[in-house]
């Protein structure tokens, strides 16, 4: 099986959020939907002192994606407009469905280690499910397979490896998302469906990505020129940590604003008037 080639390396830009909360930003919403079914990857940490305060993201809406928050150490509480509140601890997953309209905050805590790290990747969702019901897949780190290959441990959260399936199902895009990390002198293979797009965030450390070193932190871009994407990483190396997404894109034209992803300038505007009507959330 051939090798996926590596098509471009992003490397994260520095951006300020919600109430002044600092990210290092991969990929974001755009009109030309490049990374489709993909709109957005965001690297955060509080865990600058010059940041000042503990800064998050107050209640604000969301509708025609999901959201994905991937935690690694600390934690965020959570709340929204139909309500659902808890904690996303270290290791946690919650995949939010936020469909035809909801409202949520999320507020970061440090762990015990004093740290605030994690991820949060946009998904869209096909025209179709825009405006369906919201929905939470709210996942415990205990309740994610860890499989070790090889070299390799890997945390899987959506998708199958070996006959195993994440926790998290029922997603339109047919997601694989999973947390790596390789030891120094292993190697890492994993077959990808065509015309599936696929990101790999490197985090930690470096290895060769599709026949190209790559050091964090950066993403990943492959090309959809062959069955597998194939990690190598160096025996005088620290070895690698990636997280590895990848799914089925729908070829839809989106119109993102903000918080609100659609597929038409009109779509658009209702989500507006129906936020000012107070109409948004049912």
């Amino acid at each position: 099986m051939n090798n996926r080639t590596i098509s471009h390396i992003i490397n994260p830009q520095l951006v300020i959020e919600g109430a002044g909360v600092l990210l290092r930003r991969s990929v974001s919403p755009r009109a030309s939907n490049e990374y489709d079914p993909f709109l957005l990857f965001d690297h955060f940490a509080f865990n600058n002192p010059q940041e000042g305060p503990i800064r998050g993201f107050p209640m604000h809406p969301h509708r025609g994606i999901e959201t994905v928050t991937y935690m690694l150490d600390g934690s965020v509480n959570h709340r929204d407009s139909l309500g659902n509140a808890g904690v996303i601890g270290a290791g946690d997953v919650q995949w939010m469905t936020s469909g035809r309209g909801i409202m949520h905050e999320e507020m970061p805590r440090r762990g015990e280690s004093g740290n605030i790290y994690g991820f949060q990747l946009w998904v869209n969702l096909p025209a179709a499910q825009k405006m369906d019901q919201p929905r939470y897949q709210e996942v415990n780190s205990s309740s994610i397979p860890i499989i070790k290959k090889g070299g390799a441990t890997i945390r899987l959260v959506a998708g199958e490896l070996d006959g195993v399936n994440g926790p998290v199902t029922e997603i339109a895009a047919a997601p694989l998302y999973m947390e790596v990390k390789l030891a120094p002198a292993s190697k890492f293979i994993y077959p990808i469906p065509s015309g599936h797009t696929t990101l790999a965030y490197v985090f930690e450390g470096a290895a060769e990505f599709g026949g190209q070193i790559v050091e964090s932190v950066s993403m990943v871009v492959f090309n959809d020129d062959g069955g597998q994407i194939e990690v190598t990483s160096n025996a005088a190396g620290e070895g690698v940590q990636f997280m590895l997404i990848s799914g089925a894109p729908f070829k839809e034209p989106i119109v993102p604003y903000g918080p609100f992803v659609m597929n038409t300038a009109e779509e658009i505007q209702q989500a507006i008037q129906d936020l000012r009507n107070g109409t948004f959330v049912k």
